[in-house]
């Protein structure tokens, strides 16, 4: 079941108060942009949201599967990148974003698993988030 997600300003300027269940996150920008570096900026939330659907759903595969696979890896990283050094893509904008991902995997996995892993890790849900439309609707409270 999806929780609410709340986030709340707090005294010092960027940072913000992440509320999701009995949760309790920070989040900030780093000094270099003004912050306190009190947490992670946004874009690094996005990154770890990612990482952790990732590692979750081929985490839930294996079992499903039964095979022997004992920790998996995710790391990532977000740039700017110009469109025309985007060969997949289909933009007017000058600028897309470009999100890298590396996934290390440990266990006795045939060559043919790992591929499947692979292929399942760009079919974790907020993967496709990501990669659909999404309609984000804005109202003042």
């Amino acid at each position: 079941m999806a929780r609410d997600v709340s986030v709340r300003s707090e005294e010092f300027r960027y940072v913000q108060e992440i509320s999701v269940g009995p949760h309790v996150i920070k989040a900030d920008e780093p000094t270099d942009a003004g912050g306190r570096d009190a947490g992670p900026n946004p874009y690094e939330l996005l990154l770890a949201a990612l990482g952790a659907c990732t590692s979750m759903t081929l985490r839930m595969y294996a079992e499903r599967k039964q095979w022997p696979l004992q920790e998996v890896r995710v790391h990532l990283a977000h740039s700017k990148i110009h469109a025309k050094d985007c060969t997949e893509c289909d933009t007017a904008f000058r600028l897309v974003d470009q999100i890298e991902m590396e996934i290390s995997l440990a266990g006795n996995l045939s060559q043919e698993q790992r591929v499947r892993l692979i292929e399942i890790a760009n079919k974790c849900p907020v993967h496709r988030t990501l990669t659909s439309p999404i309609q984000i609707r804005t109202q003042l409270t």
